[in-house]
């Protein structure tokens, strides 16, 4: 598929898909969304890909939200299309079979801060500012932001953020979880790709099913979250990759992980 709004390369077993739009902030639009979710269902199907990276165009801006000239223009049917089609995005990368990471290079703000908590983790320039303002134009966030926000910082915490507007800094982003590292601008896609190739030289079913095991233990009590590891931890040994760990580690050698999902 040809791309107009996003790029989108990949490089060994990574892939990497940049929004850019730099003219218009790199900002969500129907065109985007839908590129992504393209993207997406790409990778899915390609079992050499073992790491995504998202980012965005340009050094100031990841996500500057959605696109307001847009937004202006739903009326309620539209806007629930809109934010379905958020949604299914949102929800496709957190449950795509191998790991997402948001490399965030700016403005993260509205929907630019949603797409990066939809990743399984977020590294930061120190230039990030990130938040919620949807309320400043008299909305609410439409791609998941008041429930997976709440689910990182807490409902109090979500509610200030959501309810005032208010943005938070790289550090303090840091220290209320939403991001896991906070890295100079120019270390950014280096500090991104170095931990992206760590985790394509492990194996595909052992992430896969620590990936699911965390998201799908976090939606129950702690009893049933341990059966889902019991089940996830006894699926990996359906995998050669299980043997081929435990052989290489016994024969003081690196691992060569075979398994794939789809066997």
């Amino acid at each position: 598929m040809a791309y107009e709004t996003i790029l989108f390369d990949t490089t060994d077993a990574i892939a990497k898909i940049t929004v850019n739009r730099p003219k218009a902030l790199n900002a969500l639009n129907s065109q985007v969304v839908d590129e992504l979710l393209a993207a997406v269902e790409e990778i899915e199907k390609n079992e050499d890909i073992r790491v995504l990276i998202i980012t965005g165009a340009g050094e100031k801006v990841f996500v500057a939200g959605a696109d307001i000239t847009e937004l202006a223009k739903l009326n309620p049917v539209s806007a629930k299309h809109f934010a379905s089609q958020g949604h299914k995005l949102m929800l496709k990368l957190e449950s795509l079979s191998i790991p997402v990471l948001a490399a965030v290079n700016g403005f993260a703000l509205g929907g630019g801060l949603e797409l990066a908590l939809a990743c399984d983790f977020i590294y930061a320039s120190e230039n990030v500012k990130v938040g919620q303002p949807e309320i400043d134009l008299g909305i609410i966030p439409g791609f998941g932001g008041t429930q997976r926000l709440a689910r990182i910082v807490g409902k109090n915490m979500a509610k200030e953020m959501i309810l005032t507007g208010m943005r938070l800094s790289a550090e303090e982003a840091e220290k209320k979880g939403i991001v896991n590292r906070v890295v100079p601008a120019a270390e950014l896609m280096e500090t991104a790709e170095k931990s992206a190739r760590s985790i394509a030289k492990k194996g595909r079913v052992s992430v896969y099913a620590a990936k699911q095991a965390i998201n799908n233990g976090l939606d129950t009590d702690l009893k049933n979250g341990c059966e889902i590891e019991i089940n996830s931890f006894a699926l990996c040994m359906a995998s050669p990759d299980a043997n081929e760990g435990t052989t290489a580690f016994l024969e003081k050698r690196q691992p060569e992980f075979k398994g794939s999902l789809k066997e």
